[in-house]
């Protein structure tokens, strides 16, 4: 929880200064916009799993990172592919 409070203009002008600001702020609710998570399910063939284990241990990321991040560079990919169509 925030133990200072600050206007607009005053945190602008500590930001503007180089100043901590963690005091005015209320970490305790925060979150990211366009963020929220579902959980979901997925079924995998053996040896696709045993293919992504073997990239995640490669790239020293977690099973369900690297998915999340193929899956991101596939869709940043199909969007930019359909863009110039």
């Amino acid at each position: 929880m925030a133990s200072k409070t600050a206007t607009a203009d005053e945190l602008d002008a500590l930001h503007d200064a180089g100043a901590d600001l963690e005091a005015y702020l209320d970490t305790a609710a925060a979150r990211r916009p366009g963020r929220d998570l579902q959980r979901v399910n997925v079924d995998f063939p053996v040896a696709l799993l045993a293919a992504i284990d073997r990239e995640a241990t490669r790239l020293g990321v977690s099973r369900q990172a690297l998915i999340k991040i193929r899956m991101a560079d596939a869709l940043r990919a199909h969007a930019a592919a359909a863009a110039n169509r």
